[in-house]
């Protein structure tokens, strides 16, 4: 009977250790994932959004706040974690220059209490311009206006 007891509680001690270690690795390893998801679907929804007629027409770069948006909340729902909840908030979209500020909170839905760990991004889409499109195009066009008279 000695044995039997010891045996059942070591057993339920390594039952309890393994979900101990699953639960914090399940949050230390999920912040890093958190981030480099929020980071690549960013950039890609950055990019998809891209107002290629603006660029066109006046050589920079805008982006497509709706089109960010649906972009990236597609790209996002696509590669979530199926275990856990997020929270997604945008909080500043700048369509020119293309700033955008993400944030994104998840918790894991196996876990007793709810522990959020949240996510921050910041992004800037920069482009190397070897001129300043609109200004060198006024001054074009001034400088014929003027030449013209």
């Amino acid at each position: 009977m000695n044995k039997a007891m010891l045996t059942v509680g070591l057993i339920m001690l390594a039952i309890v250790t393994f979900f101990l270690i699953n639960v914090v690795q399940n949050y230390s390893t999920g912040g890093d994932l958190d981030y480099y998801l929020l980071k690549e679907t960013t950039e890609s929804a950055m990019v998809d959004a891209v107002d290629e007629g603006y660029y066109q027409d006046s050589g920079l770069i805008r982006v497509d706040k709706e089109r960010f948006v649906e972009s990236f909340v597609r790209r996002f729902a696509n590669t979530i974690d199926q275990n856990k909840n997020y929270k997604i908030n945008f909080y500043d979209i700048n369509e020119t220059p293309p700033k955008v500020s993400v944030r994104v909170s998840s918790s894991n839905s196996a876990t007793f209490k709810d522990i959020d760990i949240t996510t921050s991004l910041n992004a800037v889409l920069e482009a190397n311009y070897k001129e300043d499109y609109i200004t060198s195009k006024r001054l074009r066009d001034r400088v014929l206006t003027i030449q013209n008279k």
